[in-house]
């Protein structure tokens, strides 16, 4: 159907007097969206203050504006750039008008979803408004790269700032300038900004004066109903977390139990969400008998854990009770993310306390080394996470939010502006999506912890260089000998696969590393079944660039899962018969996934 039709329907659906009804209901929900902004600040609640991020924002720009402006050359031509590419726009327009067909002056990325919608091009005017935003969005990163004399953190801290602005600016992020939202409005009368501001108004309040989007549909999808429900029990816990032991599903297991160390900065159940999604429960179904941590949702009592704390109440004290467990001294452990940067920080420890606890060493999207830790690194510097520790001094924690936020923003067109779009001009409620779902699902940090983390890591980046000092214990990477699984994801933001790969020279003993498809978290949940993506090796991997890797890399369809299982069974391939879950040794406190991972930010 042409787009004539589809407006003709919507004009004849249009009834005026019911379109004014929905705009004043439309209204008094935004009213009481503002109202549950500003009734915690109404009640002296502490709020965040706005902040930091902002003098961030304001610092980092104007230095790109102070380049431009301190000549007057500069300065006009920069006019004059931006002036000729409106008017031949307004020409080529005018042309358009005038029946000449033309081409446009600047088009969208074909990967670019905003602007799939046909009328974009297809009504003039619509296409005038994109083109103006893009010729503009152009225009700023221009700015920024041609910009010379800033220092490279600051020029990233630009290019990512000016990309949050114009993402924010985008014209499908206004019901008058996107055609699809205006079609909705006029042939719902405007029910759908009723229903938008309906929900503005519940997730605002959801996030107690800050707005929470919601990403998915919360129902049918609970923890230890609909996710997490691989089976198992609680047989260990401490103040920072609690030990599952899941059920064995065959006869014979291998011999040596593995222990999976998840990121604290979310929760561990992205490797146990649905069933046929389940690293966990196909580990189990592998004959493997799985240990994993549960992290606590700390609050401000646990404000002074730190990375030192978390590791000896963490991996440590879970390779204790799974000896106490099975009798087994020595496991296979897995980290993912931040959890394998602790657990290669505990690999340094026990090499340098001479204890022998590990068999092997998986790391999922995990790093060792921060010199080329990605878009991350625009919220690291000394400013910013000295002003980051004085807020964490007041509150104890990091709430979760804004790290989840933080996340967000390295993908805000998909991530948040996708959602402000369909949720709350289109007043489409999203579809449930356990991924999404897990995603919302944030926890705190401890003050402590984090401060360590970021100075250590990813300011002063000390554990790849052998100065990471933990319970008073130089770490040296380089005399950790065990076999190591050392995963990366090709489309990585959080741990860029470069980086992953630079840091697998600076263990001491074998290093496989192997490239998935996609991202940070579909790369690595990516089960066989599924039949997606790809996976790529190559045993080299000393002073070699990720591209040159790839060009002596092999190629292997689907998921990298049943790889690591034959690495895993070429390192220590005995098996004994299945083990029960809680014993008089260690019995069961509750039932999997625990109580801890229940707790929400």
């Amino acid at each position: 159907m042409s787009d004539v039709t589809t407006e003709a329907e919507a004009t004849k659906k249009f009834d005026p007097e019911a379109f004014a009804m929905n705009l004043a209901r439309a209204m008094e929900s935004s009213g009481q969206a503002l109202a549950a902004y500003l009734k915690p600040r109404e009640n002296a609640e502490p709020r965040d203050k706005p902040p930091n991020e902002i003098g961030e924002v304001v610092k980092t720009l104007s230095a790109v504006a102070e380049y431009w402006l301190s000549d007057n050359e500069r300065s006009a031509d920069l006019q004059m750039k931006i002036a000729k590419a409106y008017l031949d726009l307004w020409g080529s327009s005018m042309r358009r008008l005038a029946g000449e067909a033309v081409l446009p002056a600047i088009e969208p990325s074909p990967r670019d979803k905003r602007f799939k919608d046909p009328e974009w091009k297809s009504n003039q005017f619509f296409d005038f408004v994109m083109q103006l935003y893009l010729l503009t969005t152009r225009w700023a990163q221009d700015l920024v790269r041609d910009a010379d004399g800033l220092d490279p953190h600051t020029r990233k801290k630009a290019e990512f700032y000016v990309q949050q602005i114009t993402n924010a600016l985008a014209p499908s992020n206004f019901v008058l300038t996107n055609p699809e939202v205006l079609r909705e409005t006029l042939a719902s009368n405007g029910d759908n900004l009723v229903r938008g501001m309906k929900m503005l108004a519940e997730d605002i309040e959801a996030g107690h004066g800050t707005l929470r989007i919601r990403q998915s549909d919360p129902a049918n999808l609970e923890v230890g109903v609909n996710m997490a429900t691989t089976p198992g029990k609680v047989i260990f816990q401490n103040e920072l977390m609690q030990l599952i032991q899941y059920q064995p599903a065959t006869e014979n297991v291998l011999r040596t139990p593995l222990l999976i160390v998840p990121p604290w900065i979310n929760k561990f159940y992205i490797l146990d969400l649905k069933p046929e999604k389940s690293f966990i429960k196909w580990c189990v179904d592998q004959g493997i008998t799985v240990f994993v941590i549960s992290w606590v949702n700390p609050d401000k009592s646990l404000g002074a854990k730190t990375f030192e704390d978390y590791m000896k109440e963490g991996p440590l004290a879970a390779m204790d009770a799974i000896e106490r467990a099975t009798g087994e001294l020595k496991v296979h452990t897995l980290g993912y993310c931040v959890g394998g940067t602790l657990l290669a920080s505990t690999l340094a420890w026990l090499a340098e306390k001479r204890r022998v606890r590990v068999t092997s060493a998986t790391l999922l999207a995990a790093q060792v080394d921060f010199s080329h830790a990605g878009d991350l690194l625009v919220f690291v510097d000394e400013d910013q996470i000295s002003a980051l520790e004085r807020d964490m001094q007041a509150c104890g924690v990091l709430e979760g939010n804004k790290m989840a936020m933080a996340f967000n923003m390295l993908r805000s067109n998909d991530l948040i502006w996708s959602y402000v779009v369909s949720n709350y001009l289109k007043g489409q409620s999203p579809s449930a999506f356990d991924l999404l779902h897990w995603n919302s699902d944030a926890t705190r940090m401890p003050a402590a912890n984090h401060s360590y983390y970021l100075r250590n890591c990813y300011l002063e980046n000390r554990l790849s260089t052998g100065s990471m000092v933990l319970d008073n214990t130089l770490l040296d990477l380089s005399k950790v000998k065990v076999p190591i699984y050392n995963l990366a994801t090709r489309e990585d933001h959080i741990a860029p696969a470069d980086s992953v790969l630079y840091g697998s020279q600076f263990f001491g003993g074998p290093v496989k590393y192997v490239l998935s498809g996609s991202g940070h978290i579909a790369g690595v949940v990516n089960p066989p079944s599924s039949g997606k993506y790809q996976f790529w090796t190559n045993d080299n991997i000393k002073d070699v660039t990720l591209a040159d890797w790839l060009k002596g890399a092999r190629e292997h369809r689907g998921s990298w899962w049943s790889d690591w299982r034959e690495w895993l069974a070429s390192i220590d391939a005995e098996e004994v018969p299945a083990r029960a879950v809680g014993t008089d040794a260690l019995p069961a406190i509750e039932d999997a996934p625990g109580s801890y991972v229940r707790v929400r930010a």
